[in-house]
Order: C-alpha cells, then sequence, then structure tokens
C-alpha cells in the first residue's frame, strides 16, 4: 500500500458534485443535462474544446424522423443497427439510442443547430451505407462541427465550467465506489485533485494506436480505457476496430484523415489502379454504399493483391458529379484535399485506403444508465461499448453521444443527489500523485514519441484490417517487449509546457489498449464484420458475444442477449441491397 503523504508541489485542489472527463459532444451532452438539472458540473478535457474529435464527424446522425421517407421508424433503425452490427451490439442500448434518437435532434434543433433543409423547411435526411431508408440528418460535411459548436453554445448559456487543459492520469476510488480524479494542467505542469460525488467518462476511443487513423496526434490514444481499468471497470469488444474505407495517403503527417463516407453517399465511385470498380467483384448490388466494413476489406483485398497505385491505395472519384452538388454537399472533403495536397477533386480523383476510424468497443456499460460496474462512475460515447458491435452504421456515432449524454447526465445527477456518505481515500490520491511525481523525476533513456510510433507499426501489421493468430502472437511479443521499454521512458518539461508528460502518459493508454485489442481478437477465431481471421474465415455462432477484458481476469466471454420479439424479425430479414434511388445526385 502507497503511504499517505504531502505533495512534493503544490496541488490545486477542485470539487464537484459531478466531474465529466472529455470535451467532446459526448461529455459536453452530459454536462448540458446536469446544468439544466441544477446539477454542480465540471468538465474537463486535455485539448480545446473548440477543436474535439466530435469536430471531425462530417457526414450526418442518424434518427428516423421520417422527413424523407414516412414509412421510416425507430423499430427499422434498431433492426439495420444490430444487422450490421453482425448480432454483436447489445439490442437494449441499440433500442435505447434507436427510440431517443428523434429526442437527440430535437434538442439540438432548439438550441440552434443548422441542419440541411428541404425547400419546405423538413430536415433533408439522406442514404448512408446499409440504411434501409433516408435518416441521416447532416449540415452540408460538416455536422460534427455544427453539432460541437451548438452544444458549447448551449453550455456557455448554462455557465458550464470548461477547463481544456487538464489531463487526468488516475480516476479516484475507495471501495469499489469512485470519488473524483487526478492530473495535471498540460500548461503549466500543476497537480490537480478533482472531488466529484459521480464521474462520467467521455474520453473517446483508442484508434491512435494504428499508423493510419482518422484521429489526430494527442487524441484517442486509449485514456479512457486505462482509466477505466486501473478503476477496476471492464473493456468490451476492443479487438472490434472500424476501418473506415477512405483515408487520405499524404502528406505523411496527416495520413489518414478522412474523406467523408457522404463523398460515397453522394455517387463516388471506388476504382483500382487499373480503372476497375471493383466494388463489383464484392457487393454488385450495394456497390460503393455496400457497409464500411466490407469496402474497407474490399479495398484492403485490391491493395494486397497488386491492383493499388504505387503509394499503397485506391482511387474515390467524385469527379463525375456536378461541380454544383460537390460545393453544396461536399465542401470540407473539397477544401481539404485543397488544402493538403492542392487536388480538384471536381477534376481528378482521390487517393485513398482504409484508415482506423472508430472503436466500437470500449468500456463496458450498462444499457439502463451506461453505469460501469464501479459505483459512481459511467462511460459514454466512443469510451463506451454496446451498440456498434462488428460494424458501425455510419451516423450513429452521433447520435448515441446525444441520446446516452442525456441519459447518464440523468442518472449520474439522480445518483450524485442520493448520495448520503462520500469516503475520500488519501492513499488513492497519494498513489496517483506518486505515479506522476515518478515520471517527472524520471531522466529514462527511452522517448514516449517514439514508442508510440513503434506501436503503431506493430498494431498496423498485427491488427489491421486483417489478423491471424501468428500475426497477433508476434504483435504480443513485440507489445511486451514495448511495455518492457516504456518503463524506462524519460520526461523533460520545457518552457513550451508539459506535453511530454502528456505524451507519457497518452503511451501508458496506448500500451494498455493495444494488449486488450491483442488478447481479445487472438480468442475471436472468427470472421465477423470488421474482425477479418485470415486463419478463421467463416463465422462461428458460438461466438455470438463479447469478449471482456479486465486487468486482473483477462479474457472473458459474454453471450449477446436476443432482440425483443417487437423488432427482431426486422432485423433478421432481407435488405433491399440495390442502389436504385440511393445516390442523391
Amino acid at each position: 500500500m502507497t503511504t499517505a503523504s504531502a505533495p512534493a508541489r503544490p496541488e490545486r485542489l477542485l470539487a464537484t458534485s459531478v466531474l465529466v472527463i472529455g470535451t467532446g459532444g459526448a461529455g459536453l451532452r452530459a454536462a448540458i443535462e446536469l446544468a439544466e438539472r441544477g446539477v454542480q458540473v465540471l468538465a474537463v478535457g486535455k485539448r480545446r474544446k473548440h477543436d474535439a474529435h466530435t469536430t471531425l464527424a462530417a457526414g450526418g446522425i442518424n434518427a428516423a424522423l421520417g422527413t424523407m421517407d414516412p414509412e421510416d421508424s425507430w423499430q427499422q433503425h434498431a433492426a439495420d443497427t444490430l444487422r450490421e452490427s453482425y448480432f454483436l451490439a447489445d439490442p437494449a442500448i441499440v433500442e435505447t439510442v434507436a427510440k431517443h434518437a428523434a429526442r437527440g435532434i430535437d434538442d439540438l434543433v432548439r438550441w440552434g443547430m443548422p441542419f440541411a433543409r428541404e425547400a419546405d423547411g423538413r430536415i433533408s435526411q439522406r442514404f448512408f451505407g446499409a440504411h434501409r431508408y433516408r435518416r441521416t440528418a447532416y449540415a452540408g460535411d460538416y455536422t460534427g462541427l455544427e453539432i460541437q459548436r451548438t452544444l458549447l453554445r448551449r453550455a456557455r448559456e448554462l455557465e458550464v465550467p470548461v477547463i481544456d487543459t487538464v489531463y487526468i492520469t488516475r480516476l479516484l476510488v475507495s471501495d469499489g465506489r469512485v470519488f473524483g480524479a487526478y492530473g495535471f494542467d498540460v500548461v503549466d505542469g500543476t497537480p490537480t485533485v478533482i472531488h466529484a460525488d459521480a464521474v462520467i467518462l467521455a474520453a473517446g476511443g483508442h484508434t491512435r494506436i494504428w499508423r493510419n487513423t482518422s484521429s489526430r496526434r494527442d487524441e484517442n490514444t486509449g485514456d479512457a480505457f486505462r482509466l477505466a481499468a486501473l478503476a477496476g471497470a471492464r473493456l468490451r469488444d476492443a479487438e472490434l476496430v472500424q476501418f473506415h474505407p477512405s483515408g487520405i495517403l499524404e502528406p505523411a503527417d496527416a495520413a489518414g484523415t478522412l474523406v467523408s463516407e457522404a463523398a460515397r453517399g453522394e455517387g463516388g465511385i471506388l476504382r483500382n489502379a487499373l480503372g476497375e470498380r471493383y466494388m463489383e467483384r464484392y457487393d454488385p448490388e450495394r456497390m460503393e454504399l455496400s457497409t464500411r466494413d466490407r469496402v474497407a476489406l474490399a479495398s484492403y483485398t485490391e491493395i494486397a493483391e497488386g491492383r493499388g497505385t504505387p503509394n499503397g491505395g485506391v482511387l474515390l472519384d467524385v469527379s463525375h458529379l456536378p461541380r454544383e452538388t460537390i460545393f453544396e454537399k461536399l465542401p470540407r472533403v473539397y477544401r481539404t484535399l485543397i488544402d493538403l495536397q492542392m487536388l480538384d477533386i471536381t477534376e481528378r480523383p482521390i487517393e485513398i485506403a482504409p484508415t482506423a476510424h472508430y472503436s466500437m468497443g470500449g468500456v463496458w456499460v450498462a444499457a439502463s444508465d451506461h453505469g460501469t460496474g464501479v459505483d459512481g462512475l459511467y462511460a459514454i460515447g466512443e469510451a463506451s461499448s454496446g451498440l456498434h458491435g462488428a460494424n458501425r452504421l455510419g451516423g450513429n456515432s452521433l447520435i448515441e453521444l446525444l441520446v446516452y449524454g442525456r441519459i447518464t447526465g440523468g442518472e449520474a445527477a439522480e445518483y450524485a443527489m442520493g448520495l448520503t456518505s462520500i469516503r475520500r481515500d488519501p492513499e488513492a490520491v497519494a498513489e496517483a500523485r506518486a505515479e506522476l511525481d515518478g515520471l517527472l523525476a524520471s531522466r529514462g533513456a527511452e522517448t514516449p514519441r517514439m514508442l508510440q510510433r513503434a506501436l503503431r507499426d506493430v498494431m498496423t501489421e498485427h491488427a489491421g484490417v486483417v489478423r491471424s493468430e501468428a500475426g497477433l502472437l508476434a504483435g504480443l511479443e513485440q507489445l511486451g517487449e514495448l511495455e518492457r521499454r516504456a518503463e524506462d521512458v524519460g520526461v523533460h518539461p520545457d518552457i513550451a509546457g508539459f506535453d511530454d508528460l502528456a505524451h507519457a502518459f497518452d503511451l501508458a493508454g496506448s500500451l494498455l489498449a493495444a494488449r486488450a485489442t491483442l488478447e481479445c481478437a487472438l480468442e475471436r477465431r472468427e470472421t465477423r464484420g470488421c474482425h477479418n481471421r485470415s486463419d478463421f474465415p467463416e463465422q462461428d455462432e458460438a461466438l455470438r458475444g463479447s469478449f471482456v477484458w479486465s486487468l486482473d481476469g483477462g479474457v472473458g466471454f459474454e453471450p449477446v442477449a436476443e432482440a425483443p420479439e417487437s423488432w427482431r424479425a426486422l432485423a433478421h430479414a432481407p435488405i433491399d441491397t440495390s442502389v436504385a434511388g440511393k445516390l442523391v445526385e
């Protein structure tokens, strides 16, 4: 046991009823709910709130509004979600999101969200791959950015305190109950203790541990996975990672930056280096509107079999579309390619390849409130799990954060207000303090950034779009070596701030997330959705469930429940895979 001691440096002490870790869409929506209920809340994050990962979500947000297709329903939305999860999603979570999606849109509208609308004022909705009906609302291809702006505006109106320079390194737990968090200010290094009656973890996923990723530097490095696991929570479906079909390849420092799925939804065509429209081989009915996992695997296969470009990619072409359509529906894609490559997409195709995009697994949560099994600790957004299974429908992540941001914010409020006693353990604070001080005192030979790069190479080589037992075992062996090297990390804060310390904790989160991913991927001896095992090419009905990982218990398996009878048949019914009328040109 760590001996409680005085801090080596002055600490800042903050206190709140509910602490929200993460200032993206999920965290902000939870904080708004708490503030509207009159509960004291504090939101903290490690990057500028205006630049949260949510701002990168381009294509749209799903809800069965029926503005374009009146026959749509929340039951059909739920069925599409469960079917395309390869029946690994938690049906209770799926139903909750689909049933409450329209309210999430209503909230945004009330707060001024500028959705695209039809001439008569209806919210426009477009097709995304594997949706039966048009149910994706959007704001050009800046949907996530506009949602973040809308939530920030509402948070300011409610005077929600947001500190976006605090890196949380540990959750503080006593006898299985959370009582706050410990961290430091990334600008001046000030250690920070935050006392809280409840904590909502909204710190994102772990896709930055792959080389090509839509996540930017210093985000989605597995922070939430590590914080939850150290607090006693479990991780679910860590191996189920969505590789988006279209990440750019150049320039190198922007490799993985997304070309929105809207580019395919609006009529973009995929071709290999031979000029072949290769989706005819993989899904001749849906073609480019097939599901993300199928399109990503198709592109990977084309590249692996030698039909890719010299840079190891394929070509996405929208140049046949009217320029007005591109400027209206794909403005972000157009601007991004001009800025990064001086490429005019109205004239030339875009070179792309699959890129690690979304953590469909995350912290294990209960469907009712997204509680983690640790009293007072909740997880939402990409930090959580249960909705997406082995394949996430485009547009579902944004609605998930709105639905469970509201629900979990309310549950955390009731939990905090219902507490009759609070126990704060000085030993837990001392342990977190010792970890931070130990890193600051370290002058080891290893550099966090170099080890992060090495880890991304390992994960790309051995746990990418296609996996095998031999590759995963090799990855685990190499991971073990990186974990040993990480014990000799040196941290050198300088006049520019404490980024080096943040990188060391990013590395710690990434290493833990990588271990959970590799160990679970090894146990899932089948091919299902995003998880492709070259040595087990068939789907195994006995594995219809989730692999759950914990620090102490390793990997376990939980079968998934059946969907309710009210919409089960819809999920098992054949879907119309034709593309007629689905290319909105």
